[in-house]
């Protein structure tokens, strides 16, 4: 082989090194600044199946680490808790993990939609009990059903008494103020809510608490910020 072709291969083979390299230091630096995208699929008595970051589902029990920073911690027969960074969050079917902003400031919450095309969350309430929420732009109030407010200690029946009419004919409403109602790391105080005694099957998270956020929605992604 001639001189010349020598060094053309040597160039060749610098050059690909080069790109290997290349490669390496950008798949690092991604992997340090990604966060996982988590979605809950499937449940059992002892295993939950998970897609992170689009890959494949994947089976995880009670205990073990799903990514560096999170772990599966407890099962029931209709979600999953999941720990992030020493945060635990609780997980329905077709339901995505939160993912709360490092902003202090404005912070922010990521919801994906749920199989039929809703986004629901994890409300806390007056800083104590949780209840599963479904966002509701066409609600006026955040509206807890009767046994849901019962169950997290709310008198309810000291608000004032109004009536609305449903599908299933009129039922009695109190109207009641929240001392606060948190989503991830977004925080609201004074929220006006209104407990429903008639057939309502989740709370619904209406304008009283998302007018004073802004929200944005892309697809089967919606984010909630903080004004």
């Amino acid at each position: 082989m001639s001189q010349s072709k020598r060094d053309i291969l040597n160039i060749v083979e610098k050059i690909l090194l080069a790109i290997q390299l290349s490669a390496c230091l950008t798949l690092s630096f991604s992997g340090v600044a990604h966060a996982a995208d988590i979605k809950l699929v499937s449940l059992s008595s002892e295993k939950a199946l998970f897609i992170i970051d689009g890959k494949a589902p994947k089976a995880f029990a009670i205990g073990s680490a799903m990514t560096p920073d999170t772990k599966l911690t407890a099962l029931d027969h209709s979600s999953a808790t999941i720990e992030v960074s020493g945060k635990k969050q609780v997980l329905y079917l077709g339901q995505a993990a939160l993912a709360p902003s490092a902003n202090s400031k404005n912070p922010s919450v990521t919801l994906n939609a749920s199989e039929m095309g809703h986004f629901f969350t994890q409300l806390q309430i007056n800083g104590g009990s949780q209840t599963r929420a479904m966002i509701d732009t066409g609600a006026s109030f955040v509206a807890i059903p009767a046994n849901e407010a019962q169950r997290m200690g709310l008198d309810y029946k000291k608000g004032r008494l109004s009536y609305s009419n449903t599908a299933n004919g009129i039922v009695p409403t109190y109207l009641i103020q929240l001392d606060s109602v948190k989503v991830g790391d977004i925080e609201v105080f004074q929220v006006q809510a209104s407990v429903h005694e008639g057939p309502l099957p989740v709370t619904l998270l209406g304008n009283s608490f998302l007018k004073r956020l802004s929200m944005s929605k892309d697809g089967d992604r919606m984010v909630l910020t903080k004004k």
